[in-house]
């Protein structure tokens, strides 16, 4: 396993890199261009650190943040690094002016990957010395509580780099998937975009109010699907398996399929009678806190899945 890494950026998704990477054992230069920034990160992921302790996710919450160095410059990060993680802000020319000047301070092997949400690696790579060895390696938000990661890369990344990629993350206890071809948002996001375009549809339109359509996820779907996806869901919802299930349902679901296919802009004045309903249950003061309960909730529930795979297997 790699043991040098580096994360260049220390808001919410680099911090959380920096975890997953010192759990696993790697030591960690944690860097960003805004000592502030830094300062506090190294505080939260202090406390994020203990929540895991707490919830028996790790062993020792000092142990692991002992791995963590706060690095003050860019070329510090960079010494004897195996593995550099990009968490800067999603524009394109930023991720390629840091990129540009790590390829020129790190050693040929070392791997860049961009934690970017929807920037095509070709974007961000295109024409550069080093591009074989950079790729997208983006995770879900938090990456130290949901462990999937997407690895996608363009046709200067290297079958190599996507390979020692898969094997260092899956190594660091990350679920790899690959992003066969360059594609805007990837996969996650992709999935995320079109539940969120039917679920505004559906309120827009008075079928349903925002509390009830979170019901249906957190209640219905999303029970499945936090250990099952639906591919396997509907595998299973037919006594002949996924072609029984589309024998079934394709023509009335194929129907519904046709009248999603309207595209609406997200307009947020659309929506101000949604956040209206929002604010009666959470008022905007609580959000950081119900964010900690968020995760709180989100370890607790690793911690179950932990435990119901060793009994019932995955």
């Amino acid at each position: 396993m790699l043991k040098k890494v580096a994360v260049v950026g220390a808001g919410f998704i680099g911090r959380s890199w920096a975890m997953v990477f010192a759990r696993a054992g790697c030591e960690v230069s944690l860097y960003d261009a805004y000592p502030n920034a830094l300062e506090q990160a190294m505080i939260l992921l202090e406390q994020n650190l203990v929540d895991l302790e707490t919830n028996k996710l790790i062993e020792s919450a000092e142990v692991v943040k002992s791995r963590i160095k706060a690095v003050s410059t860019i070329k510090d990060a960079m010494v004897d690094t195996q593995w550099v993680q990009e968490n800067a802000l999603e524009q394109v020319e930023i991720k390629r002016e840091l990129f540009g000047q790590m390829d020129k301070l790190l050693p040929t092997q070392t791997i860049i990957a961009s934690s970017t949400s929807a920037i095509p690696c070709s974007e961000i790579n295109s024409g550069m010395q080093g591009a074989a060895r950079m790729l997208v390696a983006h995770p879900a938000n938090p990456p130290y509580l949901l462990p999937i990661v997407e690895l996608s890369g363009s046709s200067e990344t290297s079958t190599d780099t996507l390979d020692r990629s898969r094997d260092f993350l899956e190594t660091v206890g990350m679920e790899v998937i690959t992003v066969n071809k360059e594609t805007k948002g990837f996969v996650l996001n992709r999935l995320q975009v079109a539940l969120l375009n039917e679920a505004f549809k559906l309120i827009e339109d008075g079928v349903v109010s925002g509390a009830d359509l979170d019901k249906t996820l957190k209640h219905g779907l999303g029970l499945r699907w936090s250990f099952m996806g639906p591919m396997e869901t509907i595998d299973l919802n037919a006594p002949g398996g996924i072609l029984d299930y589309l024998e079934r349902f394709g023509p009335s679901f194929g129907e519904i399929a046709k009248e999603q296919s309207e595209i609406r802009p997200w307009n947020s004045r659309k929506y101000e009678n949604l956040e209206k309903d929002r604010r009666t249950v959470m008022n905007a003061n609580d959000l950081n806190e119900r964010a900690k309960w968020r995760d709180r909730r989100l370890m607790a529930l690793a911690r179950h899945k932990m435990e119901v795979d060793k009994q019932l297997g995955r």
